[in-house]
């Protein structure tokens, strides 16, 4: 990509996620600190309770490491610290999604799970639009259930941006 090729404005990028979901989707809600979050239910293996994890030497702070999950080598990222949301605890409602992403088992750390929620087009919303300060590729949209607002994460889209190099880019996302 050239220095003068523009990146489509983050409104369409986040109405054209929002528009993919236009049907029904479920989606795993849990807490990153004040936030409700979603993620689509059909990435989702398993939870489990958070463990101690085997630490990798020269990795970023959110990529915890690794733990070994049935003879699986699984890399752990705590999406507190990837998105900067203050100080970070373990407690016994730490959990850890594991994910199945591009062929790929990942974890990732969050305050706790709520339920699976299922939303229809009319309760997805674009994200709002913050020009380059936040990068928000990886938000699907806004979705609201009653009084409650969730961040929908494309966590294929997040695991397998640049910055986490968890994920080879040319493999084909679905």
């Amino acid at each position: 990509m050239s220095d003068t090729e523009q990146f489509p404005p983050a409104a369409s990028r986040s109405a054209a996620h929002a528009a993919a979901f236009a049907g029904r989707g479920e989606f795993l809600t849990f807490r990153l600190g004040a936030e409700e979050y979603g993620v689509e239910i059909l990435k989702v293996q398993e939870i489990r309770g958070y463990d101690a994890v085997t630490s990798i030497a020269n990795t970023p702070d959110f990529i915890k490491g690794v733990i070994n999950l049935r003879g699986v080598i699984v890399p752990i990222v705590d999406l507190r610290i990837k998105f900067n949301l203050g100080q970070v605890t373990y407690d016994p409602f730490t959990v850890v999604i594991i994910l199945n992403i591009a062929n790929r088992v990942m974890g990732v750390v969050v305050d706790g799970v709520s339920d699976v929620l299922e939303l229809d087009g009319s309760q997805i919303r674009p994200a709002p639009e913050f020009g380059s300060v936040l990068d928000t590729d990886y938000i699907i949209g806004l979705g609201t259930a009653g009084e409650r607002m969730l961040i929908l994460v494309d966590i294929e889209r997040l695991m397998t941006s640049s910055e986490m190099a968890l994920v080879d880019a040319s493999v084909p996302v679905h």
